[in-house]
């Protein structure tokens, strides 16, 4: 939004990015030349910054992670928030001298040298891997899994679509970022002086060396058990693809609201916004429910179900009650990702889970540009046919996963069960 505001300005073009009536048939809105590079300029800026801080961050969290499994958690945590706090330090300056665009650019790459949101989200979940046993790993992965879901709400309700974005509309973008500074210096602080320690047997370790790269790699090809080889990778895939179409698909629920014919107003598509958060927390308590009478893998196969069915209702949402019914139904949506998460985990040892979490943050990371690409581009292209062709594709691709997940689970069970039958081995 800051952005198309100043781009916008520099270009003498004064329109609004996001009102409702250019996608309900004010077709003059839209074919403004001048509206189109202002356009091409703003999302042209912000793959630039979104590709920069995804490359620098890729390398710097996979020297992290793994050092975080030898000096501790605490230093990947505080390094990360450290570099968020000065990344919005600087978009502060931009705002406040004016400065060119670039210097946003040049925030997002320092904070990506410090690992930005993928080492805090890898260092959380081994974090959380150090401080749990393996029956209670899945439910505290999804309790943090929950607050990712109850931060992005109150996100929303700042600065986002919730309200209107009432705050920004009312004092503009610099007091919403002050309170961003405030929030990451508050993190960094808070992992330097309170947070204790989860690594119980810490060892001083090198930061600059190729050993820390060489442990994410033997996680995947030279594993300590040969079946946890195909089996990381096989849920890496299942993270990879169920990732990329929640991403796809929150990035175009607004444009789809404010379109034809559902024509949403921004009360409506806060309301939406909240629904869409909302399914964190009652995936969370359907998590733990489903946990009494069934096995993870189960959870996650309903879970999957509730997530497609919600995309296909959507995909055919032509009034507001249907698309109000779609939301309803990912009520459970969010519970696959945490069981995949825990499954990951107890795949590796206690000294690989930093390695570990470092690799699907960087999954995760790719996921967002993939899905951007991907559903973003489909949009358009679709439009003639089907508005809501991107969602339905989504649904068939949830089916990949949904297949994954359930033939591990079999075959483990076969395996289990082979096992068995041959018994404990007869005296010699």
């Amino acid at each position: 939004q800051y952005l198309w505001d100043l781009l916008g300005a520099k270009r003498g073009y004064h329109g609004h990015n996001s009102s409702g009536s250019a996608g309900c048939g004010n077709s003059s809105a839209a074919a403004d030349p001048l509206r189109q590079e202002v356009e091409a300029l703003v999302s042209h800026w912000n793959l630039y910054i979104n590709l920069g801080g995804f490359f620098v961050s890729l390398f710097s969290v996979t020297l992290f992670g793994p050092w975080s499994d030898s000096v501790g958690r605490r230093p990947a945590l505080i390094l990360p928030a450290a570099g968020i706090a000065l990344q919005t330090a600087i978009y502060l300056l931009v705002m406040y001298l004016e400065l060119h665009v670039a210097f946003l650019l040049l925030g997002r790459l320092l904070s990506g040298l410090t690992g930005d949101y993928n080492l805090i989200l890898a260092s959380c979940f081994a974090y959380v891997a150090d401080t749990s046993d393996r029956r209670g790993r899945t439910f505290r992965v999804a309790i943090l899994e929950a607050c990712l879901g109850t931060a992005g709400m109150l996100a929303s309700i700042g600065g986002g679509h919730i309200g209107g974005g009432q705050w920004r509309k009312a004092q503009g973008y610099i007091n919403p970022f002050w309170l961003a500074f405030a929030a990451t210096v508050a993190a960094t602080l808070y992992a330097a002086f309170c947070l204790q320690e989860s690594v119980k047997q810490r060892r001083p370790a090198r930061l600059f060396t190729l050993s820390h790269y060489k442990a994410v790699y033997r996680l995947y090809m030279a594993p300590e058990h040969p079946s946890s080889r195909w089996k990381l990778a096989l849920y890496s895939l299942a993270f990879f693809l169920l990732v990329t179409v929640h991403f796809g698909a929150k990035d175009l629920f607004v444009l789809y609201e404010l379109g034809f014919p559902l024509c949403w107003a921004s009360d409506l598509i806060g309301y939406g916004s909240a629904a869409n958060y909302l399914a964190y927390l009652s995936s969370l308590g359907g998590l733990r429910l489903l946990q009494l009478c069934l096995e993870d893998t189960w959870v996650a196969e309903i879970a999957l179900i509730s997530n497609t069915a919600g995309l296909v209702v959507i995909s055919l949402a032509t009034t507001t009650a249907l698309m109000f019914t779609g939301y309803g139904i990912l009520f459970l949506s969010m519970a696959a990702t945490p069981v995949i998460r825990s499954k990951l985990s107890k795949l590796v040892s206690e000294t690989e889970q930093g390695a570990l979490f470092a690799s699907v943050a960087c999954v995760q990371g790719l996921c967002s540009l993939v899905a951007t690409g991907v559903f973003n581009s489909l949009y358009p292209v679709t439009l003639h046919f089907m508005r809501g062709f991107p969602f339905l594709f989504g649904a068939i691709i949830l089916l990949i996963p949904a297949a994954i997940i359930g033939w591990i689970q079999i075959w483990d069970s076969k395996h289990d069960y082979s096992h068995f039958q041959d018994g404990p081995p007869s005296p010699a």
